[in-house]
């Protein structure tokens, strides 16, 4: 299992779970109540092909459940053509490979969201 933590931009733990780093499902869980404006960007990077960013500007005061949605909408904008993503559990975002992709992994490119830790694990 591939796990990184994010607090505020700064990769806080890793682990590799596979050579690779890919796998065909993804959750994104996060915890902590927005202390200031800012944006998060994710990236859904396949084994072959370009990457797609999801770019989520997020309100000071955001709880966590409503920063899950805020970045599963900006995810749901650009990838749904080859993921499926839904908001799970309230504060999770789950990524899912349509039939025909291939395995992909998923990094936070940018998080400057003081109070908001975003956890990455493959399922």
């Amino acid at each position: 299992m591939q796990k990184l933590i994010i607090a505020a931009g700064l990769m806080l733990a890793m682990s590799t779970a596979s050579a690779d780093g890919v796998e065909n499902k993804w959750r994104v869980e996060f915890s902590g109540n927005a202390e200031s404006a800012g944006r998060i960007v994710l990236q859904v990077a396949p084994a072959k092909g370009e990457p797609i960013r999801a770019v989520a500007e997020v309100v000071n005061g955001r709880a966590e459940n409503d920063v899950a949605r805020d970045v599963g909408a900006a995810l749901q904008a650009v990838a749904s053509d080859h993921y499926n993503v839904e908001v799970d559990d309230g504060e999770d975002v789950l990524l899912k490979k349509q039939g025909g992709e291939g395995d992909f992994v998923v990094t936070v490119v940018e998080n400057t969201v003081q109070g908001v830790r975003i956890d990455i694990d493959a399922e």
